[in-house]
């Protein structure tokens, strides 16, 4: 088991080019088609890891590790997860002078762009759905984020506010 769950994070670390998020999709091909976990426990742990500070590809596959095989399995899907992006770091550190202005390598990146964000757009549509997330609340989602851009006002501010209005909302919903 431990060996299949290292051999799943390699395959899904060389593969996966946009960081944590462009992973999802694939961890969650991996762990919840094989059975390995519920969409459930995929969408908690999801939450938990994103929640925490650290690399979010490493945080899931720690919590995923852990759940599945304890400590040991979260060392070994950490590895899995970690290695791939180590070599290949280390592989462009040592061709980099080569590469530096290479205009094939620009253009590889450029028509990488819009893959990553559909990578990363397809796991946060599939989570609102799963969390049950209506219009309205994704309106709140987009106002704030809508503000952060434009207004420039601080995710702390929008944060606090939002705590504050559901705190109201709960309270006043208790009244009735």
């Amino acid at each position: 088991m431990y060996w299949t769950l290292f051999l799943i994070f390699v395959r899904i670390g060389t593969f996966t080019i946009g960081g944590g998020y462009a992973m999802l999709p694939l961890i969650e091909r991996e762990v919840v088609n094989r059975g390995l976990i519920t969409k459930e426990d995929f969408i908690d742990l999801f939450a938990v890891a994103q929640s925490l500070p650290g690399i979010f590809a490493v945080n899931i596959s720690i919590f995923l590790g852990y759940k599945l095989k304890g400590i040991k399995g979260s060392t070994v899907c950490a590895l899995g997860a970690i290695l791939p992006s180590f070599v290949i770091i280390l592989a462009i550190a040592l061709f980099f002078s080569q590469i530096q202005n290479n205009v094939w390598v620009e253009k590889i990146f450029k028509g990488l762009r819009p893959a990553v964000v559909a990578l990363i757009v397809v796991p946060c549509m599939t989570a609102a759905r799963s969390a049950g997330l209506t219009w309205k609340t994704a309106g709140v989602a987009i106002t704030a984020a809508l503000l952060i851009w434009l207004v420039r006002i601080s995710p702390v501010y929008i944060i606090v506010t939002a705590a504050m209005g559901g705190l109201l909302c709960k309270l006043n919903i208790k009244k009735w």
